[in-house]
């Protein structure tokens, strides 16, 4: 069974930083692409970045040059490392896994494994 657990979640302040983990087990981890994506209160889901096996990243407009993704396949852990956090950036994230191992772009559409996510709250 694939399990995914997120952490490090929590308010802060605009310009606060906070990391968020994700620990995955039931699956060869170091295989896959692997995203984290957001859903902000009455919005739908959001790609926030991507990371391939081997450490490609990419991330979207709104979050480049302050969220850094990074993985340790040796762990099964993924990462956001989030700076410079905006009031906008206040959402419940989730880190995702396709179910097939091939996939190589997330969209809403996109079949995955998905954890229970964790709650960033930006605020003054």
């Amino acid at each position: 069974e694939v399990q995914l657990v997120e952490s490090g979640g929590g308010l802060v302040q605009p310009g606060g930083s906070l990391r968020l983990s994700c620990v995955a087990s039931g699956l060869l981890f170091g295989r896959y692409w692997m995203y984290w994506i957001r859903q902000a209160p009455g919005k739908g889901l959001e790609w926030v970045s991507t990371i391939s096996p081997g450490g490609y990243t990419d991330y979207a407009d709104s979050v480049k040059g302050r969220f850094t993704i990074s993985r340790d396949n040796s762990k099964n852990m993924l990462y956001l490392q989030m700076n410079g956090l905006k009031s906008e950036d206040t959402a419940v994230y989730y880190c995702v896994i396709p179910v097939n191992v091939y996939n190589t772009h997330w969209s809403p559409s996109t079949d995955t494994y998905r954890g229970q996510g964790t709650q960033v709250t930006v605020s003054s």
